[in-house]
């Protein structure tokens, strides 16, 4: 089945990036996720600051789409179970921007998914906190979706044959 047909829902998330003053001799500039904005409209060309300071700003970087999936209820179930729920965002390297610059790129609420982009290497990812309203739906979807899949602890082949 194809990840169309097993994508159910998806809610646009604004990313929020906050960029420190680094202090490494080879970075100016620390860049994070802090925050989702759930419902938010497309970035459209630069960056929306947010709010800044002494040392620091905020930005509106990317509206990226969460997509929850039925084969993925798991990962969600599990997100669920921790206090507090986080969503994970997935970060790359902006080749034409500034040194040490980043890109939003996925943004994931399932603990599986985010595993894959970690063990990769090329991506950062980091997480945020969940807000009550991605709460509200991933767990509303997860109620609705899940299929418990019971354990099936596999038969070993025997190396040698009975009788040898």
């Amino acid at each position: 089945m194809s990840d169309a047909l097993n994508r159910i829902e998806t809610m646009p998330l604004g990313i929020v990036l906050e960029r420190r003053r680094s202090a490494s001799p080879w970075a100016e500039w620390a860049w994070h996720p802090v925050s989702v904005i759930p419902g938010a409209p497309p970035v459209e060309g630069a960056w929306r600051l947010l709010r800044e300071g002494e040392g620091w700003a905020q930005f509106h970087a990317a509206t990226l789409p969460l997509e929850l999936f039925r084969t993925d209820t798991e990962g969600y179930k599990l997100n669920l179970s921790q206090e507090p729920p986080r969503l994970w965002v997935v970060l790359r390297a902006d080749e034409g921007g500034e040194s040490g610059a980043v890109v939003p790129f996925v943004v994931t609420a399932s603990a599986h998914e985010c595993e894959g982009y970690q063990v990769s290497g090329a991506e950062i990812v980091e997480t945020v906190p969940m807000p009550d309203e991605v709460i509200a739906l991933l767990r509303d979807f997860t109620e609705q979706h899940h299929v418990d899949v019971p354990f099936v602890k596999r038969e070993r082949k025997r190396h040698f044959p009975k009788g040898e």
